[in-house]
């Protein structure tokens, strides 16, 4: 089974975005190869505000690649190279994960990282934590109806940045309390 990754980058006070969306604060690290960390990838699931900001992640990755943007709003129509997924959005995402291929990339959305995370559809949730405080703005993910427990797996500090990352692996706790 394929695994979905929640790959994202955070300000040491939590937010994935300034409060218009703007992640201009998300410094390039040299230590960082993002061709390679584009290559373990060959779907990407956005959310529609995301979508909206930063485009296509899989256009600019390798040929070969799938978007899907989970919107009630946006319509197929106006989309030649993605698909939006409205309804059902759960058996697309279990779909996916039964398919072959790389892993998906939960490419940025603070609530849809909530929803999938809440059905059990995350695998692992890697955070880089860039040392800036923006003081508002998207948070890493909006308030959860439970508890979802993590185990960290891997942790690495990009010295000339200052960025950490963090890699967890999510653990599914059948019947997990409601919060």
């Amino acid at each position: 089974m394929r695994r979905i990754r929640y790959n994202c980058a955070m300000s040491l006070d939590g937010y994935i975005a300034g409060p218009d969306d703007e992640y201009d604060w998300i410094g390039v690290d040299p230590d960082i190869d993002f061709e390679e960390l584009f290559e373990q990838f060959d779907t990407f699931l956005l959310g529609r505000r995301t979508f909206e900001v930063t485009g296509d992640p899989g256009a600019s990755a390798q040929s070969g690649t799938r978007t899907f943007v989970f919107s009630r709003t946006l319509s197929q129509d106006d989309y030649e190279n993605v698909t939006i997924v409205g309804d059902n959005w759960e058996d697309v995402v279990r779909s996916l994960r039964e398919e072959p291929g790389k892993d998906i990339w939960l490419f940025g959305g603070g609530e849809l990282f909530r929803s999938l995370c809440e059905e059990g559809l995350v695998d692992t949730v890697e955070v880089s934590i860039v040392p800036i405080l923006l003081g508002g703005g998207i948070p890493l993910v909006p308030e959860l109806s439970k508890r979802i427990r993590l185990t960290l797996k891997e942790q690495r500090v990009f010295e000339k940045t200052g960025t950490v990352s963090l890699v967890y692996e999510v653990k599914q706790v059948p019947g997990a309390t409601p919060l």
